[in-house]
This record gives structure tokens, sequence and C-alpha cells, in this order.
């Protein structure tokens, strides 16, 4: 057991706390492990009927997978040693999307990446006025994953598009309307919910139990953004986006809803934003989350993203993100190549397409669709 996870089994239900506040409770492997051991013991277990996740602080659920770790391996050369946090990571993202009893994820606070892994793909995932979702991974030159792509790819129109290559950070509001939260709790009443939970007074299901504190969390501004949104991210390709997200900041498109001086600023600021990130990131990441659409389930998507992950973390924009954002802080990074005219046209299908390593489950290779 990982010191950064403590664990409690009482009145049927097990709690699974994330304990590394100092990080915002990101994932190193240790706790990968250590939660795969958790969820494997607890799911022939008689004395669990439910399992409830949460995070130490206030500050978050988890802020993702430790991405120092990460680099540590890759700069290092210790390939196998990053692909198995991959492999593990994306194994344990499955087993909780398919787990024989309830799982409730408490996403208070910052809930991004490896979080999202773990919070997106529960049984009931509850966010409060605190919550901060997204997937953030072309801010480092890297593409969403831990099934994010499969979360993405299934949100309103192409909402998910935009939230994929901007790294957008949701509120409760947006989470629920993308697709990422099923309910709204204020977090001064989480402790009142847990322990409702534990009670299970009626109605006793789970769910029943959560509605009894569920409230509005009010207008989504993504929800409001959609017509220019859905006009903008169907573009081709990326810099078609761009292109269309230019002529709505400048008031040259003719999108329905899109004369809002509030949407002008706010596509002008999207297009500013994607020409500062990685465009290797931002190519691949358009396309997986296009594929994703079509894919049958969600291992399908994993596997898809684990062919991706295994191209990046031997590439140069990979390591120059992580370097510029998490370890020298300068917020500078030199992409290469340096814009989207330098991405060949065949790289992301490839990138998506090629088996570089063994995959996440080699008993699946060759029937992609025998898993759901």
């Amino acid at each position: 057991m990982s010191d950064h996870i403590s664990t409690s089994v009482a009145d049927g239900v097990g709690r699974i706390t994330l304990e590394r506040p100092q990080a915002l409770n990101a994932l190193s492997y240790e706790m990968i492990r250590a939660l795969t051991a958790v969820f494997d013991a607890w799911r022939h277990d008689p004395e669990v009927s439910m399992v409830v996740m949460d995070g130490a602080g206030e500050r978050g659920f988890c802020a993702g997978g430790d991405v120092r770790e990460l680099y540590g391996y890759t700069t290092a050369g210790h390939i196998a040693e990053a692909l198995r946090f991959f492999r593990d990571e994306y194994r344990l993202n499955s087993a909780i999307a398919h787990y024989p009893k309830p799982v409730v994820a408490i996403m208070d606070g910052i809930t991004m990446g490896g979080g999202i892994g773990l919070a997106g793909h529960a049984s009931i995932r509850i966010v409060t006025e605190r919550s901060r979702v997204a997937m953030p991974e072309t801010r480092i030159g890297f593409t969403p994953d831990v099934g994010g792509t499969w979360l993405l790819g299934r949100a309103p129109g192409e909402l998910g598009t935009h939230l994929a290559l901007n790294s957008r950070t949701m509120d409760a509001a947006d989470a629920m309307h993308a697709g990422f939260a099923d309910a709204f709790v204020p977090s001064e009443r989480i402790p009142h919910l847990l322990q409702a939970l534990e009670e299970r007074a009626d109605p006793g299901t789970p769910w029943e139990i959560v509605m009894l504190f569920d409230e509005t969390p009010g207008p989504s501004t993504l929800a409001a953004a959609r017509p220019w949104v859905d006009a903008c991210y169907s573009a081709p390709t990326v810099g078609a986006i761009i292109e269309r997200l230019r002529a709505v900041g400048e008031g040259r498109a003719d999108v329905a809803g899109q004369s809002d001086a509030a949407a002008h600023a706010y596509a002008a600021a999207a297009a500013d934003e994607l020409e500062t990130l990685s465009p290797t990131a931002l190519t691949i990441t358009l396309e997986a989350v296009r594929r994703a659409r079509t894919l049958k389930t969600l291992e399908d998507a994993l596997e898809q993203e684990f062919r991706a992950v295994s191209w990046f973390i031997g590439e140069h924009d990979l390591h120059e993100g992580i370097r510029a954002q998490v370890i020298d802080k300068d917020r500078n990074p030199t992409w290469d190549p340096p814009t989207l005219d330098d991405i060949p046209p065949t790289l992301a299908a490839r990138v998506l397409t090629e088996q570089l390593h063994d995959p996440v489950w080699p008993e699946r290779a060759g029937d992609v669709s025998a898993r759901s």
C-alpha cells in the first residue's frame, strides 16, 4: 500500500482517499499500483457494496499523473518504465469503468488528466463549486489520454474538440454539460453526503442518495458558446479552426449567436492560445478525438491513446512542454516543428495506428471490439 493512499471499510462503503495534497494528489506509479490492488481486493469482498473516492485537502481531487516522474523516466531513457506506468494506469481506468459495484467519485477542486482517468469513468461523478475539470495535455506538448478522448469525443457538438485542443478548464456547470460529471453538490454538503452514503437511509441506492444533495450549478458558458464553437471546431484542420476563430473574433463570420461581444473575445483568445501550443500535439489531438467518436469501447480509445503515448514519450515536444511548464516553469517552450505548416499531413494517422510497443491488452490484439 502506498503512503499516498488511505482506505477504510465501514457500513459497506469502501473509502479511498488520495493522500498527496502537497502535489494536488498527483498520481505516481506507486499510487496507481496501490489503487489497482484496492479495487481488485474489494471486487469480491462482501463487506464492500460501494466505493467512494476523494482527495485529501481542499485544493483538488487529483491534478493528474505525476509528470515529473514521467519526465524522469523519459529523459533518462527508461522507456519501459514509462510504458508500464501508462499500461497499468489505463487498466485501472478500465477497471473503474466496468467495476461491478457503484463507484462514487468526489471531484472537489482540481480534477485534471489522470484525475479524470479515475473519476471520469466512475458510476457517479460529483462536482462542487470548487471543481476545475480539464484535460490539459496540449499545454505540455502531449495529447489527452486515460480515456479522455472517449469522453471528449462524446461531448455535445464540437465542445470536446475545443476542450481538447485548448486544454480548457471547466467549472461544475460546464463539466456536467460536457458529460464529465453527473451531479453538483456544494462542498459544504459533501461530509453530509458521505455520512448519508454510509448510513444508507431510505432511499437506499447511491444515486438516490446523491440526488438528495444535488443542486443546480448555474448556467454553462460552454453551452452558450456552442454555436460558434461548433462552427469553428468542425473545420478539417487545426489551421482552418484557427482561421474560423479569427473570423468570429473579428466579427467577420456569419455564425448564429456570434454577434455577442463576449463571444468575439472568447473566440479571439482561443485562436491566440492555439497559436502558442505545440503544432504536433494539436494535430494529433484533433485526429484522436475525431477517431474516438467512431470507436466502440473505452478500451478501444485507451489502446489508441497508448499508441499515441508510445510515440510521444520519445518526442521533443513532450519533454520541452514538461520542462517549460513543470520543471523550469519559464512558460516559454520551443516547439519542434514550430508551425502547423511543418507537420506532415499523414503524421496523425500514423501515430494513432502504428503499434510501436505491446498493447495495453495483448489478448485483445486483432479483436478491438472484444471487450465491452
